[in-house]
């Protein structure tokens, strides 16, 4: 077993590879471009929701307020006329991509250190690269790319855009793998 200290090396290079990646990915390559669609007649959209009051955060319409409430006619009414969706809505002004990036980070580092536990309870010291490599890379894709899944299931993202995220979760959890692979404790 190898001890979780043993590994800080290993779990810092791989978030910052995985940071620079994302970064490469999300800037450079055009793949993400179509990941949100633009409302129709977007400035009457935008003025209905500021004159209704949405201040941030998550919602979904139409909303009852209970399982019970789920047969009532109006509420039922109100679903075959739609539309039915989910709206989050943000802070107003420029976004704040210092907060964003550095959260990402951070997500990056928690990944990494999952990754390193599961990893170090599985694989021992001088294990082959390969052994190290597919556990670290089963590990990190979990966190980086299965965890998409859910928003196709319960929030109507399209399997295409959640497609383009397990590319992505695939490309992460190889270099994550390939970091704990190169630095694994001899």
């Amino acid at each position: 077993m190898v001890e979780l200290t043993a590994l800080w090396m290993p779990i810092l290079i791989s978030a910052v590879v995985v940071f620079v990646a994302s970064s490469v990915i999300h800037m450079a390559l055009p793949y993400h471009k179509s990941d949100y669609s633009k409302l129709p007649n977007e400035e009457k959209v935008m003025d209905a929701i500021r004159a209704a009051g949405v201040t941030p955060g998550f919602y979904h319409f139409p909303r009852c307020e209970s399982h019970k409430d789920m047969k009532a006619p109006e509420y039922v009414e109100k679903l075959n006329k739609g539309p039915i969706g989910l709206l989050t809505v943000m802070p107003s002004g420029q976004p704040n991509m210092g907060k964003y990036l550095t959260v990402w980070f951070l997500y990056c580092v928690v990944v990494s250190v999952f990754v390193a536990y599961l990893t170090s309870r599985t694989v021992a010291p001088g294990s082959e690269y390969l052994a190290v490599f597919r556990v670290a890379g089963t590990t990190a894709f979990m966190g980086y790319g299965l965890a998409h899944a859910h928003a196709s299931i319960w929030e109507g993202r399209s399997w295409g855009n959640t497609l383009k995220f397990w590319i992505d979760g695939l490309i992460y959890a190889c270099l994550t793998a390939g970091v704990f692979g190169w630095r694994w404790p001899k």
